[in-house]
């Protein structure tokens, strides 16, 4: 199998977008370690975050400065219950390690939804498939990319 950010590169290609990405050695695990890594607003660092609905994994796009309401997730997927993914079950779902999980280009068809906020941003930067990698891309072209619905998931 090729490296996680050969493999998104690969993916992000088949969906027409050219992936710049930035690597950081010291890591961009965290929102706040991406945001200082590349100069931008913590709010602009997408979140790529798997729940886990029912039995179902959900994919979360959030604003590095928001924190999802697990209960408006539930919600908007029509789930009983709704709970963070383990790290087996964020490979499982996406193929990538927490902290690299790219918006899109994932091993398996997952529900995407992203946070309005996040939506609203000019451009955002996201997780290029390891947690050393980071790319820039519009807002609007992330939610198009990813096959996302906005909805309101802050808490």
């Amino acid at each position: 199998m090729a490296p996680a950010d050969e493999r998104f590169r690969t993916r992000a290609a088949a969906l027409g977008i050219e992936v710049d990405a930035r690597r950081f050695p010291e890591g961009t695990r965290t929102a706040t370690d991406a945001a200082r890594a590349v100069g931008c607003d913590v709010a602009q660092i997408v979140k790529s975050l798997v729940f886990i609905a029912d039995d179902q994994p959900v994919l979360a796009l959030t604003s590095g400065a928001n924190r999802v309401d697990e209960a408006k997730l539930a919600t908007v997927v029509g789930a009983e219950q709704v709970r963070k993914a383990s790290a087996a079950e964020v490979r499982d779902a996406t193929g990538y390690a927490i902290g690299g999980t790219p918006p899109f280009g994932h091993d398996q068809q997952l529900t995407v939804l992203c946070d309005r906020d996040l939506a609203a941003q000019e451009v955002v930067w996201a997780a290029a498939g390891t947690p050393m990698d980071v790319f820039a891309l519009p807002a609007d072209r992330l939610v198009q990319a990813a096959g996302a619905r906005v909805v309101d998931l802050a808490g």
